[in-house]
């Protein structure tokens, strides 16, 4: 059953990423929904699980720090290294290609946490497995698309973005058969995706969302942004039922 969850999963996320890749003549108004779910994501879904899970046990307010420190740190690398280098050392482009780089790494890596999120889960329950395997796959789609966005927007090719969609797309079931060899408590658990919300505030709000309106019509790509975050939330609200 586990392994089945993992492979619905590696091809939701890739649907998502095939049609951003073949959506790329709009790609403001994917770009404008990209952030909109990535924003979704972080508040409708890694801030109440990471509260559910280690705001009992840590507290709500060393939670919602950490979830303030993932932010901080993104913004660091972002700004203080990436950029910073950029002046001294890189091109225009290679500092492009190193965001792309870091922001699909990170969309990969929750992925990953996603899968083990899913194994943990099964272990616990096959009740509970199924609950959170049913908000994975929900959003999944999504994280197709952001990853391919994260790519195309820093000015990567289609074979680079396929070539991240493909490690986006195994990283659940990678995740899933990880936790055959480890175990993590769920306070731990929630204070990992409690750092993966600040950095998804990051991603979306400082990122996609001014780069969806960089010279394009604003309404459109308002209005995609939008979207985005109801649709997750949506989503997340048909998973927990």
């Amino acid at each position: 059953m586990v392994i089945l969850i993992s492979i619905a999963a590696f091809f939701a996320t890739f649907l998502g990423g095939f049609l951003a890749l073949h959506l790329k003549d709009r790609l403001h108004l994917i770009l404008g929904f990209s952030a909109g779910a990535v924003i979704g994501v972080a508040f409708f879904d890694l801030m109440p699980e990471a509260l559910q899970l280690a705001g009992s046990g840590r507290g709500f307010s060393f939670t919602t720090s950490l979830m303030a420190l993932g932010f901080a740190l993104y913004l660091v690398f972002d700004r203080m290294i990436i950029l910073h280098r950029h002046h001294e050392d890189l091109s225009h482009e290679h500092a492009h290609a190193v965001r792309g780089v870091w922001g699909a790494g990170t969309l990969s890596l929750h992925s990953f946490l996603d899968g083990v999120g899913i194994g943990l889960a099964f272990k616990v329950s096959p009740a509970i497995g199924l609950v959170v395997a049913a908000a994975v796959l929900a959003h999944d789609f999504s994280d197709g698309i952001n990853t391919v966005n994260m790519i195309l927007k820093n000015n990567g090719t289609r074979a680079k973005a396929l070539r991240w969609l493909m490690i986006d797309a195994l990283a659940p079931l990678v995740g899933v058969l990880s936790t055959l060899l480890f175990t993590v408590s769920e306070g731990n658990l929630g204070l990992l995706l409690a750092l993966f919300a600040g950095f998804f505030l990051y991603i979306g709000a400082s990122d996609l969302l001014p780069e969806s309106h960089h010279a394009h019509p604003k309404r459109w790509t308002t209005v995609a942004t939008v979207l985005g975050m109801a649709v997750i939330y949506i989503i997340v609200q048909l998973a927990g039922v």
